[in-house]
């Protein structure tokens, strides 16, 4: 999963990234032609806790990459490098700054709704370019010779151009499963799942302030749109929570009224809003999790692990993660028969434990 994060100058969305990616990277002014790439680890409380059941020699945690670009605009986007990098993720985190801060004055008041309502209009006149640049080229190919498919291409960009005319980002247009694969090719950017990230304030009452931060800040109707989602962190805070040692920061989250640090939440999000789940392998040697797409077989989540799996495929021994702690062992689990047995077409489960069966 690659994840681009975007938003306007002055919101924190590097300092995000440093602080998701551990990067060492210097702050301050990056043009359009300035990428940082960076990977993060999934935290899963479940895998740490089958981890301690099988002490393996490893322990190997789903990892997301991200992207983080210049500050977004109608001009920095005409840049072929920072079109490329966006076109090229999954999914878009757009930070938005909630905060004041001496050191980074503000150009104009806090107001997130109106810099949403910003940014995703540059990506849609981004879009609406491309849009109108491939219409020309399909009308030309139209009148040589007409098919099938030049149709259907033409009417869904007919839509698509009318959706985006009416300011409505392409991730809120209903498409059938033909129709996405038929566009996957422009890779348009307003058509990516975001989830917007409120960047607010420190506060004695964090924790609370957190959790209102969405609906203080209005923006609640945009994070309930189709392929939308909406979450807060405080930069400050988890700037320097990632320089702390478990335990210490464990105290400092506590001092704000927090259990987890709100980075945690913000990839389980990411997670949610590509509709992804994990599965887990479980062993001496290695207790690892994988990443696949909400309601995948049996079979193909053996792809996720090797190719060779997924084209052998037998069975997969089966069993829901809090099922096998409950037994304290695979046998135990196995004598009272909540280990299964399923086939190719069993729809995996978030947090279900695999051992896949294969011939090869």
């Amino acid at each position: 999963m690659k994840t681009g994060i975007i938003g306007l100058p002055q919101v924190g969305k590097t300092s995000l990234f440093k602080i998701l990616t551990k990067s060492q990277i210097e702050l301050g002014y990056s043009n359009p032609k300035e990428i940082h790439l960076g990977m993060a680890r999934v935290p899963d409380e479940r895998l740490e806790k089958l981890s301690a059941l099988y002490e393996p020699k490893r322990t190997m945690y789903a990892t997301v990459e991200y992207a983080d670009v210049a500050a977004i605009g109608q001009e920095s986007l005409k840049e072929t490098n920072l079109l490329a990098s966006l076109r090229n993720v999954d999914a878009l985190i757009h930070v938005l700054r909630a905060f004041e801060s001496e050191s980074v004055p503000l150009a104009a008041p806090l107001d997130p709704l109106r810099d949403i309502k910003n940014v995703d209009f540059d990506l849609m006149i981004s879009d609406l370019t491309q849009i109108e640049k491939r219409l020309e080229r399909v009308e030309k190919d139209m009148k040589k010779a007409r098919t099938s498919e030049t149709e259907k291409e033409h009417a869904l960009l007919l839509r698509a151009k009318e959706s985006l005319e009416a300011e409505k980002p392409l991730r809120e247009m209903e498409m059938t499963a033909d129709e996405k694969k038929l566009i996957r090719g422009f890779q348009f950017l307003s058509q990516k799942p975001v989830l917007y990230v409120l960047n607010i304030s420190e506060s004695t009452s964090l924790g609370a302030d957190l959790e209102a931060a969405v609906g203080k800040w209005n923006i609640t109707e945009p994070a309930s749109r189709p392929n939308a989602g909406a979450t807060a962190i405080c930069g400050k805070v988890e700037a320097e929570l990632a320089d702390m040692e478990d335990e210490e920061a464990a105290e400092f989250l506590s001092s704000y009224g927090l259990t987890e640090s709100a980075l945690h939440r913000l990839i389980r999000k990411s997670y949610e809003l590509l509709g992804l789940v994990s599965f887990f392998t479980v062993g001496e040697d290695e207790c690892r999790a994988w990443t696949i797409p909400v309601k995948s077989r049996a079979q193909e989540a053996a792809g996720a692990i090797h190719s060779d799996l997924e084209k052998h495929f037998i069975r997969a021994e089966t069993i829901h993660w809090d099922t096998l702690l409950a037994a304290g062992s695979e046998a135990n689990a196995r004598a009272h028969g909540t280990l299964r047995l399923e086939g190719k077409d069993y729809i995996v489960q978030d947090g279900d434990v695999m051992h896949i069966r294969h011939s090869g």
